[in-house]
């Protein structure tokens, strides 16, 4: 979660940011609605991040995924702490140790 402090030198700041934030939510409730199962299921074959209640990352290819959240991933690298560790071909992530999956923006 993000936590915003605005600090306001300008006496519009606020209330820009404010406006801002609604016409945000406004597009967002705009867009189709969409259950995590829809997402899980235009992701595969594309990059993700998937993060682990240890902290560690593994950035892939999503192939497959299941009902328990078990993940496996293509073209796989481990970061710790944000550095690159190894580089696995597959990989099985199990399920309850995910944290969460997030799309990554593919290298060019």
């Amino acid at each position: 979660m993000v936590s915003l402090s605005l600090t306001t030198r300008h006496p519009g700041a606020a209330s820009s940011w404010l406006n801002f934030c609604f016409r945000l939510q406004s597009h967002r409730m705009s867009l189709r609605k969409q259950t995590p199962s829809d997402f899980l299921k235009q992701i595969i074959g594309r990059p993700v991040v998937v993060k682990l209640n240890s902290g560690v990352d593994y950035r892939g290819v999503l192939a497959c995924l299941d009902g328990y959240m078990n993940i496996a991933v293509e073209q796989t690298e481990e970061y710790v702490n944000g550095q690159l560790k190894n580089k696995y071909g597959d990989a099985f992530l199990r399920g309850n140790n995910v944290l969460y999956i997030s799309t990554q923006k593919r290298k060019m």
